[in-house]
C-alpha cells in the first residue's frame, strides 16, 4: 500500500498581512454611520471639496500598479483611481498631487487634506501605498 502525502500549502505571511490591513483600512475608514464625537474629544475636520486635477499633474501616476499581494491600483488622466483586490474595489475616488510625486487620496467624496497614511508617492519608478508601505510596479502597457 503506497500512502501519498501532498505537500501543505505554503501561505506567504506578507501577502495576508496585507490583505488583511487592506481589509482593516477599508472597513475602518468606510464611514458607515455618522455619529457625534464623544464629549471631551476633538470632532474630525470636515472633508473639503475635491480641487480640480490636470491631467499634467497626475501624469506619472496614469496606469495600472501592480502589487504582490495580487491588488492594484488603476489611476486615470483625469486623476480618478481605483485600488482593487479579488475584483472588489477597497477604494474608489480621486487622487490629489500634494507636490513633487506624492498623492493622498479623496475620500466619501471630499479631500482631508491630510491622512498621509491614505495616499502614494512615486519613488525609482515605482508606487508606495503609505497605507500598507507596499510598493507596486507599474504594468507594460
Amino acid at each position: 500500500m503506497t500512502v501519498r502525502i501532498r505537500p501543505a500549502r505554503v501561505r506567504r505571511p506578507l501577502a495576508l498581512a496585507g490583505t488583511a490591513l487592506a481589509a482593516a483600512l477599508a472597513l475602518t475608514a468606510c464611514g458607515g454611520e455618522k455619529r457625534p464625537a464623544p464629549a471631551g474629544t476633538a470632532a474630525q475636520p470636515p472633508l473639503a471639496p475635491l480641487p480640480k486635477v490636470r491631467p499634467a499633474e497626475v501624469k506619472p501616476l496614469v496606469g495600472r500598479w501592480v502589487g504582490t499581494a495580487e491588488d492594484y491600483f488603476e489611476f486615470r488622466a483625469d486623476g480618478t483611481g481605483v485600488w482593487v483586490k479579488d475584483r472588489q474595489t477597497l477604494w474608489k475616488g480621486l487622487a490629489i498631487p500634494e507636490g513633487g510625486d506624492r498623492f493622498r487620496f479623496s475620500w466619501q467624496g471630499g479631500d482631508p487634506r491630510t491622512a498621509s497614511y491614505w495616499g502614494v508617492s512615486l519613488t525609482g519608478g515605482k508606487l508606495v501605498f503609505a497605507g500598507t508601505n507596499q510598493t507596486y510596479t507599474k504594468a507594460k502597457a
